[in-house]
């Protein structure tokens, strides 16, 4: 039987469907005004301003509406804590971006820090992590959540199963382990210093790649009939887990591109939808 291809682009025009239908119904009753979603992109990198691009379109797609704030590369600390500032008590604005990474005289930990919890939709803040590992209302960070929404979808419960991730990151595999253990799968959490790495990973009924590096992780160390999950996105369309034979090998998988990337954007989006829901209920009480 050949493998179930985990269809990320597919599932994200699924979602932005009745995506786009809540927005009407915020709209309706918010004076016509759409949920917002603040974007900032610090410096000229190519790349970041590739996806802030493809966020800003994601939102007009379904609806939305977008801020988009464009920092030199020579801005402090300071200044970037003062926008962020402006954007926390911004009600307009239901949920804030700000595009990893920046230059590097930037504390880019304490300006993810400094976003308002309720307004976290990409989930990168120290309290909404610690929230999301305590099982507590909280955004989840975007790509691990978008990882979990296609799972679900596709009916694969990870209760049970033994789940080793790749990737250390404190954006993509540290909150990628706490979902799955959340979920009841049994969690190893491996990196590039991992002794006997193919060893291990040849035992996961679940493999999500997060490691960063194009094709780290070898088709021949992975255990026939795995799930498996490349987050990873490298120029020429590689992803972190070598591709080849991996129909043949796994029973699941994620396309690169097409996979876990789309699903990354998507619930950046849907998190500002639910964070601008969340915003008109209580504006009501």
């Amino acid at each position: 039987m050949s493998a179930i291809v985990l269809d990320g682009k597919a599932l994200s025009k699924k979602s932005e469907s009745d995506l786009a239908e809540r927005v009407k119904k915020i709209k309706s009753i918010n004076n016509e005004r759409a949920p917002i979603l603040a974007t900032i992109l610090v410096g000229d990198d190519p790349a970041s301003a590739t996806y802030v691009k493809m966020k800003q379109n994601a939102c007009k797609r379904i609806g939305m509406e977008s801020i988009a704030i464009e920092m030199p590369t020579t801005t402090s600390t300071r200044e970037l804590l003062t926008k962020i500032d402006e954007l926390n008590t911004n009600k307009d604005c239901h949920g804030i971006l700000l595009q990893h990474p920046v230059p590097s005289q930037i504390d880019e930990r304490r300006c993810f820090d400094h976003i308002a919890i309720e307004k976290d939709v990409d989930g990168v803040t120290c309290h909404g992590f610690g929230r999301m590992v305590m099982q507590l209302d909280a955004y989840g960070s975007a790509t691990p959540q978008g990882i979990m929404r296609m799972l679900e979808n596709y009916q694969i419960d990870p209760a049970g199963k033994y789940a080793v991730v790749v990737g250390r990151s404190a954006i993509l595999g540290k909150p990628m382990s706490a979902m799955l253990l959340n979920a009841n799968a049994t969690v190893t959490i491996c990196h590039s210093k991992t002794i006997n790495l193919d060893k291990i990973i040849k035992q996961a009924d679940i493999l999500v790649g997060a490691v960063g590096r194009p094709e780290f992780i070898k088709s021949d160390w992975i255990k026939s009939g795995a799930v498996v999950i490349d987050a990873g996105y490298h120029p020429g369309g590689y992803g972190d887990i070598e591709a080849s034979n991996l129909s043949d090998i796994a029973s699941a998988f994620t396309p690169v591109p097409g996979g876990v990337g789309p699903m990354t954007i998507n619930t950046l989006i849907q998190q500002t939808v639910i964070s601008a829901e969340k915003s008109l209920l209580q504006n009501k009480k």
